[in-house]
């Protein structure tokens, strides 16, 4: 088993786009949806994502704030291993312009058409406990908190 660090981690994940955020929803089942991290990677266990309030990935973590993530890289070109990652933690809402402002990027103005102020933005933080990694031949993990 190869030992892989927090800090390689993070530069593999910044060519990862989107990763899936899964909650638990209000009947106990997972729901899983892909959010992007719009390469706002310099990972030390900290993850950004931004929503709507009103949608249900918030309402479930005003439920349960335990999450996860999954990240899978690219595979198969020029013989690369795959990657991917999974990630164990707590999320929590926030709802400051101050924070938005510190992890936006212009992409996302796609989906926020009047960016940090565009009505009932929310922006999850996922604060990791387990990372734990797969690349074909190996594997290991990383606890954080």
């Amino acid at each position: 088993m190869s030992e892989r660090t927090l800090k390689d981690l993070s530069k593999a994940m910044q060519s990862i786009d989107f990763a899936m955020l899964f909650t638990k929803s209000d009947g106990g089942a997972m729901a899983g949806r892909p959010m992007s991290n719009n390469r706002d990677v310099e990972y030390d266990g900290d993850s950004f994502y931004f929503t709507y309030e009103q949608f249900r990935t918030v309402s479930d973590i005003e439920r349960d704030r335990k999450v996860s993530l999954s990240f899978q890289g690219s595979s198969g070109l020029l013989g690369l291993r795959p990657l991917f990652i999974c990630v164990e933690g707590e999320a929590e809402l926030i709802r400051d312009k101050a924070a938005f402002e510190a992890h936006w990027t212009k992409d996302l103005d796609r989906w926020f058409p009047d960016g940090i102020d565009t009505p009932g933005v929310v922006l999850v933080k996922v604060r990791a406990s387990r990372v734990h990694w797969w690349d074909g031949e190996d594997e290991g993990e990383i606890l954080l908190r």
